[in-house]
């Protein structure tokens, strides 16, 4: 191995790792920079590699753009599922930021929930219609986080398999 794949090998790891700290942290595609490791080593073997092709890198480029999208969605839809309101769907994400900043990683996931609370409760609700629609919001993050976290892990499985063989 000479010196550029070493050089190009360890810019993928920091990818990969980054792609994995971005399926919790919303200032990071987690998926899209984890296929940006993946992009890396198969062009670093001349766009061809011993244990995955051009189709295995148009699925998973697929898979992390799908799932970068449904990240956006699932909050929402877990929101409107258990009637959470917009003002709660805002309190969320406020949530999310100030839960990421003060109390991370786990402040994340928890900030969400009662950011999404505090909302519906400013918005007139009562406290259990209000901690439905916070519970919503919550299974919502939840789920796009298992669903980037689980293409991350294919991505680096398949990154790994290349990378020893």
């Amino acid at each position: 191995m000479d010196a550029l794949e070493i050089g190009l090998t360890s810019l993928g790891v920091l990818l990969l790792l980054a792609g994995f700290a971005g399926c919790v942290l919303p200032i990071l595609p987690g998926p899209p920079v984890s296929f940006a490791a993946l992009l890396l080593l198969y062009g670093t073997g001349g766009w061809s590699a011993e244990t995955f092709g051009v189709t295995t890198v148009a699925v998973l480029g697929g898979a992390a753009a799908l799932v970068t999208v449904l990240d956006f969605v699932t909050p929402v839809w877990g929101a409107k599922k258990y009637g959470a309101s917009r003002t709660g769907v805002v309190g969320s994400v406020v949530g999310m930021i100030a839960g990421m900043i003060f109390f991370p990683p786990f402040g994340l996931i928890l900030g969400a929930f009662v950011g999404a609370l505090a909302g519906e409760i400013v918005a007139g609700k009562a406290t259990n219609d209000a901690t439905r629609a916070a519970w919503g919001v919550f299974i919502g993050t939840i789920v796009g986080i298992v669903l980037k976290l689980v293409v991350c892990g294919v991505i680096a499985w398949y990154w790994v398999r290349e990378v020893l063989a």
